[in-house]
């Protein structure tokens, strides 16, 4: 059934999608969920009664506590908004909370907790185990026994169209005696899905694979900046720090798992067989097409279907020690890349390590420079046999500060 209210065709968000996310109004910071290129004010329905049962959570300007309330509380808000948009006899009460998304800055949808990012495309690893370890095995022993990630930085998550200031930090040429210091000269993206958590869990407990659906909320794209020749040289022996912390940027809008259903498929087969703790009982494996754009120009499409962990398998594999999730805690794919050239999600690879420079808008590009724009979008199958969006992920880099 289509919504009374007009929805281009193409358009990302069909009344089968319904994301919510946080807008600036007039009187501060409210919850909307898209529809089409209007934005549905939730925090006014529910100041107006518009939507039966609990309705202060809608009224905090985050959506926090709504993600707090757990899975029954999010299907009946869903319900609630679909019939809404549905339901022509609704439409003179509802209109008026209707706002362009034209006219309106979008804000963090939700406080994030803790941020975590995974490493989970074969593809991804494999290529950069090849650029940066040339001389052994591209994929570390321990890759395909366990979903390897790293913890980052929660203060640095900003929203799509939050400028990116270039980092500053040393760095080391495999060509240089000595390190330096100053601005990154090879300055990169990383494609990826993120998920937020809603349920909270105690200290101590584990989440089996079974329960990812009780416990993520919803689903976000990522660009993981990386600054490349910061990260080359601190990365040894502990990981990413510096070369990833200045920023990570999410998208405005928050896709429900509901909204997804249509989109689940088989993940990939995993070879060795995953400890028992890893067995995924409830694949979320998700059929989504990523486009990269730089600079107006698409230069990749990563496919989400590739990867080799699924995002249940991270989530166990996230609290088997006993760690708590709290509501806002964000985890990230890791790049998502696929088999093809045109499928890689970074330039690292796309250029294979600044190696095979390729065209953007005319020019030989590697790594990004000051101006630079980039946005990611993904789609997916959706209900009814639509096509949703997951909207856009977009930052400009701007010049390092002195």
């Amino acid at each position: 059934m289509t919504s009374w209210v007009p929805v281009p065709d193409g358009s990302d968000f069909p009344v089968t999608n319904l994301p919510y996310g946080v807008f600036r109004g007039q009187t501060g910071p409210r919850i909307g969920a898209a529809i089409g290129e209007h934005i549905l004010d939730l925090t006014g329905a529910a100041e107006r009664g518009l939507l039966a049962g609990p309705t202060s959570m809608l009224r905090t300007g985050s959506l926090n506590a709504f993600m707090a309330a757990g899975p029954a509380q999010w299907s009946r808000v869903r319900a609630a908004v679909a019939t809404l948009l549905r339901d022509e006899t609704a439409r003179g009460r509802v209109e008026p909370l209707l706002v362009r998304q034209a006219d309106v800055r979008m804000a963090m949808p939700f406080e994030v907790a803790d941020y975590v990012d995974f490493y989970s495309s074969k593809h991804h690893a494999t290529n950069v185990g090849r650029i940066f370890r040339p001389d052994a095995e591209a994929l570390l022993p321990n890759w395909s026994h366990l979903p390897i990630g790293y913890h980052g930085r929660a203060g640095t998550v900003v929203v799509s169209g939050t400028d990116v200031v270039r980092p500053c930090g040393q760095r080391k040429a495999p060509t240089e005696s000595a390190p330096t210091y100053g601005p990154s000269r090879r300055l990169d993206i990383e494609a990826e899905v993120g998920f937020v958590v809603g349920t909270p869990t105690r200290l101590g407990d584990r989440v089996s694979t079974a329960d990812f659906g009780a416990h993520v909320f919803g689903v976000v794209l990522v660009n993981d900046w990386s600054a490349r020749d910061i990260q080359a040289w601190e990365y040894v022996p502990l990981g990413p720090f510096l070369g990833k912390s200045f920023a990570t940027s999410i998208s405005p809008w928050v896709v429900p798992l509901d909204a997804l259903a249509a989109a689940r498929v088989a993940p990939p087969a995993q070879d060795p067989t995953p400890l028992e703790y890893l067995a995924d009982r409830d694949p979320w494996a998700l059929d989504l097409t990523l486009e990269v754009e730089w600079n107006g120009e698409v230069v990749t499409r990563p496919p989400f279907a590739s990867m080799y962990w699924t995002p249940g398998q991270q989530l166990a594999h996230l609290t088997v020690n006993g760690a708590s999730l709290r509501t806002g805690d964000l985890y990230a794919s890791g790049t998502v890349s696929g088999p093809e050239r045109g499928q890689r999600g970074s330039f690292l690879e796309l250029s294979w390590g600044g190696t095979e420079p390729f065209e953007v808008a005319g020019a030989q590009r590697t790594f990004l420079e000051d101006g630079d724009t980039v946005s990611i979008r993904a789609l997916a199958p959706g209900a009814d046999g639509t096509r949703i969006g997951l909207g856009a992920v977009t930052g400009t880099v701007r010049p390092a500060r002195a």
